[in-house]
């Protein structure tokens, strides 16, 4: 008998073993990611707070002797020209990614709603038709849209971006909805109705709120998915006043020289609202895309 009960505490001991072996493996890897993702963001903060000759030094300087936010004054100071650009930069990709977040969630909430919910002819082939865009790479379609954007007279308006943006962003964000309405009972709305309410009523006091987590996923989708597109908006925009961040941020790149700290300030404060964006958003990111892929 002991020698039986010794085998199985060895047996206990090793499958520990291997699992605390995996488990430090996947913290190693996790701080590998972390240190991959972290670092670049942290070196685009230095060379943001030095002088442009400390920016260009070789060996690189690693941390400036004199901390300058000359750069960032010079980008937030409407006053002259590079703050007054960059102002307005920002504003229109913040007002082309609002524009596009809301208008995908009006869209892909009831798209999505009507293929977890209906049955009607062609049901599974149109739901991967809407799916089949994203095999194909950006680029294959840029010639065909310049075209179609200049007939309908949208080339140098926000307009062009924001319907390039929805039709791009639309099918995955009807996927990602339609599997979290899968989850959600059905007996649910049933009862609603049984109650008296509409199909409508109940869509809108039971199915929406308890969908909640995967709107706002969508919605950070829709809105990181626009705030860093750069080819559509480098092709449809050319004045000046019209250009997002993305393509507005080249203009730190001149013929003979790159102002660097300013270049590094505006990427560092273009990656800012994403961040925060998904840092205070990001339990339902998770939720929703835990509770999307898995049916109960």
């Amino acid at each position: 008998m002991s020698t039986i009960a010794e085998t199985a505490s060895r047996d206990r001991t090793r499958r520990r073993m291997r699992v605390d072996g995996w488990r430090w493996a996947g913290r190693i890897f996790l701080a590998f990611m972390l240190l991959y993702t972290a670092v670049p963001m942290i070196w685009m903060l230095i060379t943001s707070i030095k002088s442009g000759f400390a920016a260009t030094q070789f060996p690189p300087q690693w941390w400036p002797d004199e901390p300058t936010l000359a750069s960032y004054q010079k980008l937030l100071d409407p006053q002259n020209s590079v703050g007054q650009d960059f102002l307005r930069f920002f504003w229109n990709s913040l007002f082309v990614s609002t524009v596009t977040t809301i208008l995908s969630v009006i869209v892909a909430v009831p798209a999505a709603y009507a293929f977890s919910r209906f049955s009607f002819p062609g049901r599974n082939f149109l739901f991967f038709a809407v799916l089949l865009r994203n095999m194909f790479p950006a680029v294959i379609f840029l010639v065909p849209l310049f075209i179609l954007m200049r007939v309908l007279g949208l080339m140098n308006t926000h307009g062009s971006l924001i319907l390039t943006y929805l039709t791009f962003g639309l099918p995955l964000a009807i996927w990602l909805l339609k599997g979290f309405y899968d989850n959600i009972p059905v007996q649910l709305e049933q009862a609603a109705r049984i109650d008296g309410a509409t199909r409508f009523q109940a869509f809108i006091l039971i199915v929406m709120p308890l969908s909640t987590p995967g709107i706002i996923a969508t919605a950070i989708y829709s809105f990181i998915g626009a705030w860093n597109e750069y080819i559509y908006a480098y092709t449809f925009l050319s004045k000046n006043e019209q250009l997002t961040l993305p393509v507005g941020i080249q203009r730190f790149f001149s013929e003979n020289t790159t102002d660097f700290p300013g270049l590094m300030a505006a990427s560092f404060m273009m990656s800012v609202p994403v961040v925060v964006l998904f840092l205070v958003l990001q339990r339902y990111f998770v939720r929703a895309l835990t509770e999307g892929a898995v049916k109960h």
